[in-house]
């Protein structure tokens, strides 16, 4: 579908993500702006790169150190549509940076790691149900462990994003039984797939198993618990 040539980004480290608008985003370790060195070999500090299901390709941001370097994970998508990364390395302190970027490629570097709290973040980040994202870093923190000076860390970055439900099964047959996952589903009144009421049972706080109610279409569940209603950040899919 596409190959990949310096200039629109060298090296692809992870997975692709599909967003909400059907397209499928990732990240590149090298490639993108040449005069971004930090004596690489190749040269360029990555890229952000869009492609769709029939193969249009539009690298949207090449990273020049400033705003991160080197990002080593994969993309995200968290319920505000923005998707979310680390760099390895660039920022403030050259130690790695945590960033939003929307699929028009605005990007934006929400923390700058110093060591002390963090150093090198690896991996993709996580949304929980609570809303907030969370990752870990591979050094940094604690100056002095068993294992060397720095052990790394694990860090929570809070968005405002509200909390959401989400489900062990992205598909399920009518009648049939899975789990949903969030919080404060104690006393919860009603659960709905795409608007049509769905039979369920409260196993804690934070599972409920419901059944696929007849009649029901793809798309979003919600749960009525006494502190609100929430709703999945993703379409369940009922298939045949």
């Amino acid at each position: 579908m596409h190959v990949f040539e310096g200039g629109d980004g060298d090296e692809p480290p992870a997975g692709l993500v599909q967003a909400a608008d059907g397209n499928f985003y990732g990240l590149t370790l090298f490639g993108g702006k040449p005069d971004c060195q930090m004596g690489l070999d190749p040269p360029g500090c990555g890229t952000v790169f869009r492609i769709t299901r029939t193969g249009g390709f539009t690298t949207i941001h090449k990273f020049d150190g400033s705003d991160g370097a080197l990002p080593f994970g994969g993309l995200m998508q968290a319920t505000d549509k923005n998707l979310y990364g680390a760099t390895d390395f660039g920022g403030t302190d050259s130690v790695g940076t945590i960033f939003s970027i929307g699929p028009d490629g605005n990007l934006t570097t929400l923390h700058d790691f110093d060591g002390g709290d963090g150093d090198v973040p690896v991996g993709s980040l996580v949304q929980s149900t609570n809303g907030i994202l969370y990752g870990a870093t591979e050094g940094g923190g604690q100056f002095s462990c068993a294992f060397g000076p720095q052990c790394g860390t694990v860090f929570s970055l809070d968005m405002g994003l509200g909390p959401f439900v989400t489900f062990a099964l992205a598909t399920g047959k009518v009648g049939q039984t899975g789990p949903i996952l969030g919080q404060g589903f104690t006393g919860t009144t009603s659960v709905s797939l795409n608007g049509t009421p769905a039979t369920f049972t409260v196993k804690s706080d934070t599972f409920i198993e419901a059944t696929v109610p007849a009649g029901a279409t793809t798309g979003y569940v919600t749960v009525n618990t006494p502190s609100g209603t929430l709703t999945s950040n993703v379409p369940f899919h009922v298939i045949q």
